[in-house]
């Protein structure tokens, strides 16, 4: 520990300073504003090998991401694509953080990541290998690059990172579990924290395995395949990518001359489990209340919504009526979005492209539209076809997994930090 991290833990807050996106509509946490602003779309056809006699037929892949490029070889043989996201999202993040691990003291940086999927596709390839071959062609690497703490380890092996490290196996919403994680790390003393979710589950295998779940869209038009909030929800479409963070003791990242570009101010969970969309109503409404308490943030302080949106249409009732019942009246006037209609549903990594998204919205005073969405039936002041200007001082954006987790995350704007 640090002597920095002998401060008082009451007055030890966690800011964002650094972040890292790779996501379908671009890499970078520019491309990706960018192409969030804009209501751009990355849906369309799965074009993987191996995928095209699926049901699957739509997904959000990352175009043009080198690996080779970004991470060096001796990680990249023993890691799956999404440890490869992971690692070059964490440099990103780093960098825009200007943080170095040497300055920081040996113990003062931790890694927490959250992921759902693991290496699908590295364990797929080894598999193969060991049907096809035989055992003596399966790679070592085999018993590490599936793990969903793969991320984790190899981030802070890479680093150098002696600090709390751990992963969330959180369902969906473990991506927004992350940060309270690493949140809890800084309190405790710990100056700096890497986090975020990365996810690769385009993988032939890992598509059989998402074919159980009935909430998978599988309708062909890329267009039509992904629309929460209406009439014509069908499901929700599948993605790759995600995005990493470094969030620090506030005061620490001060004396540092580093800009905060947010706040993580307030978390909360609940489980309600997967046996029926409605119960989700209570579980994420109790999960806003919470991180509105922990932040101690009034409903009506809420200047936008970045929804679940999961595409089904009772877990969008579901959703709709959580929103009222936590947020009262303040539910009908906030703006509401859902950015992973343009960019598909990385399970862990999509809460924490919602949270990035955030972070750029609240900077850049504009809410973001839900892309291939117009007519929307469930009462929200839901943002189409073009952003809204907006000053967005604090952002609630919202998680639920598959089988029954909720989670709430509320960030503050970055000006917001103690001066």
């Amino acid at each position: 520990m640090t002597a920095k991290a002998n401060r008082p833990q009451a007055r030890r807050r966690t800011v964002i300073t650094g972040m890292g996106v790779i996501a379908p509509t671009g890499i970078g946490a520019d491309a990706y504003w960018k192409a969030a602003k804009e209501g751009a779309s990355a849906l369309g056809p799965v074009t993987r090998d191996g995928c095209g006699g699926l049901p699957l037929a739509v997904a959000g892949e990352v175009h043009g991401f080198d690996p080779a490029a970004v991470v060096e070889e001796r990680f990249l043989v023993q890691t799956d694509r999404f440890s490869h996201f992971a690692m070059a999202a964490a440099d990103m993040a780093l960098s825009d953080a200007a943080l170095d691990a040497a300055g920081a003291g040996e113990f003062g940086i931790g890694v927490v990541t959250a992921a759902g999927s693991g290496g699908g596709e590295f364990g797929q390839r080894e598999l193969q290998q060991l049907w096809g071959r035989g055992p003596r062609f399966v790679g070592p690497y085999q018993s590490i690059a599936w793990f969903y703490a793969a991320s984790t380890g190899q981030i802070s092996i890479r680093g150098g990172f002696k600090g709390p490290c751990g992963v969330v196996a959180g369902d969906e919403a473990g991506g927004l579990d992350a940060f309270a994680h690493a949140a809890r790390s800084v309190r405790g003393g710990t100056d700096a924290m890497v986090v975020g979710a990365t996810e690769a589950p385009l993988a032939p295998y890992s598509i059989v395995c998402q074919l159980g779940y009935p909430e998978l869209s599988t309708v062909r038009d890329p267009q039509r395949a992904y629309l929460p909030f209406t009439d014509e929800a069908c499901g929700f479409v599948p993605a790759e990518g995600g995005a990493m963070f470094v969030a620090e003791e506030e005061t620490a990242a001060r004396e540092r001359g580093v800009t905060a570009r947010a706040v993580i101010a307030g978390h909360a969970a609940t489980f309600t489990g997967s046996a029926d969309w409605a119960a989700s109503r209570e579980g994420l409404a109790r999960a806003i209340r919470g991180a509105l308490d922990e932040a101690g943030v009034a409903p009506e302080e809420i200047d936008v919504v970045f929804a679940d949106a999961l595409g089904v249409p009772a877990a969008d009732h579901a959703e709709a009526l959580a929103l009222a019942d936590a947020l009262g009246r303040h539910a009908a006037r906030v703006p509401v979005t859902a950015p992973k209609t343009g960019t598909g549903r990385a399970y862990c990594g999509a809460s924490a492209l919602d949270t990035a998204c955030a972070v750029l919205a609240m900077e850049h005073g504009a809410v973001p539209p839900t892309p291939n969405v117009t007519d929307v039936s469930h009462g929200l002041d839901l943002v189409t076809g073009h952003a809204r200007p907006a000053d967005l001082r604090t952002a609630l954006v919202l998680s639920r997994g598959l089988l029954g987790s909720n989670s709430a995350l509320v960030l503050r704007h970055g000006a917001d930090a103690r001066p």
